[in-house]
């Protein structure tokens, strides 16, 4: 038997993701429901349907949080971590507020909580607060006991999900024509959101011109660029490139996109490119339409040899990592001293995200129905 691991004060995790349809009937009014209240236009709506269609309306979101969680649960239970694990939606079954309702009914009174977003900004963080502030306003509304509520910290350095990643790109390379191998460039992708949403994400001290957002996909791409070439003994140039722009026209995004790096990698005389979805916690539907069809067909009509590496999903280094996030945060709330695990240049990201982190004030990410943490 596994020696028994402490948990406490928790009594209990949340997975929260986004959510997504599980048929044809589904996708329109999952696409109403997450895009309410934006102006998104009906033509917009349509044509992000269709990406559903595409794969018989159904996003591999939730099997692939099914994954997780069972990945989770196995970890936990041959560990010795005695902490039951839920999941629950901002945007469509099991919602996040059902799920809650369920959990206090069960009587957990403390909970942590994973958000499917490793990085920080509105969408990918504060936003994930507010849903949880507003399933608790509708709980109490009902006269339930409310209970107390921790989000975990930003995991986008932790070598349980930047080792994952490595492997991934070191087989996309290997999966390469022998002859263009070698000069193949990596091209990390991650979600464009409008500027002023990157410059202003993070803690006050961290906002800049592209603000903790950027710092740390950079750093994350440097981690896996550097032990990449300690694997194959090349040095493979990189870029951060970004996906999924749904915004105004005249509304500033990060750029560049993947389709347009693509094209000037080929105009420059690049052999091949691996496509590397860092911003990613699993292959939704951004990964599968916005790289494995639109970018991939893009690289189809310049005769450019690319290949897609894998996302973290249910990657048994990663749920490992979950566990090492739990055990970390309950010792901190215990008062004992924990070192916090995390790779790279910026360190452990914080537990309480601090005032004015990550404000709303900027033009919201509007991905029109996509199912990842920045729609």
């Amino acid at each position: 038997m596994p020696d028994v691991l402490d948990a406490s004060p928790y009594d209990a995790l949340l997975l929260l993701s986004f959510g997504g349809p599980e048929g044809p009937d589904d996708v329109v009014p999952f696409l109403e429901k997450v895009t309410r209240g934006r102006g998104i236009p009906k033509e917009r709506l349509k044509e992000v349907g269709q990406h559903y269609f595409l794969f018989g309306g159904v996003s591999p979101i939730n099997d692939q949080n099914r994954a997780l969680l069972d990945a989770l649960r196995k970890d936990f239970a041959e560990h010795g971590l005695d902490l039951p694990v839920y999941w629950g939606n901002r945007n469509w079954a099991p919602y996040l507020t059902d799920t809650l309702r369920e959990m206090v009914r069960d009587g957990r009174r403390r909970i942590l909580v994973l958000a499917t977003s490793a990085y920080a900004s509105y969408s990918g963080c504060r936003q994930y607060r507010e849903n949880l502030a507003d399933a608790l306003a509708a709980l109490e509304a009902e006269g339930l006991e409310l209970p107390e509520i921790d989000k975990l910290r930003h995991y986008f350095n932790h070598p349980g999900f930047v080792e994952p990643m490595v492997d991934g790109v070191v087989r996309s390379l290997a999966e390469l024509p022998e002859e263009v191998r070698d000069g193949a460039q990596i091209a990390f992708c991650t979600h464009s959101i409008p500027t002023s949403a990157a410059d202003t994400s993070g803690p006050v001290e961290e906002h800049g011109d592209g603000g903790a957002y950027v710092r740390q996909h950079l750093d994350v791409a440097r981690l896996i660029a550097d032990a990449v070439r300690e694997r194959t003994g090349v040095d493979h140039p990189w870029q951060l490139v970004y996906q999924s722009r749904s915004g105004a026209p005249h509304i500033p995004w990060l750029e560049p996109d993947i389709c347009d790096h693509l094209e000037e990698r080929h105009a420059a005389g690049v052999p091949a490119v691996v496509m590397a979805p860092i911003g990613f916690v699993s292959d939704h539907m951004e990964v599968l339409y916005d790289l494995d069809t639109e970018a991939t067909a893009k690289a189809g009509e310049l005769g450019l040899p690319v290949r897609r590496s894998a996302t973290v999903g249910a990657d048994p280094r990663f749920a490992a990592a979950v566990r090492d996030l739990v055990l970390e945060r309950a010792g901190d709330e215990r008062g004992q001293e924990v070192r916090p695990c995390a790779l790279g240049t910026l360190g452990a990201s914080h537990n309480l995200c601090p005032v004015g982190c990550c404000p709303a004030r900027a033009p919201r990410p509007a991905a029109a129905g996509a199912d990842s943490p920045y729609a």
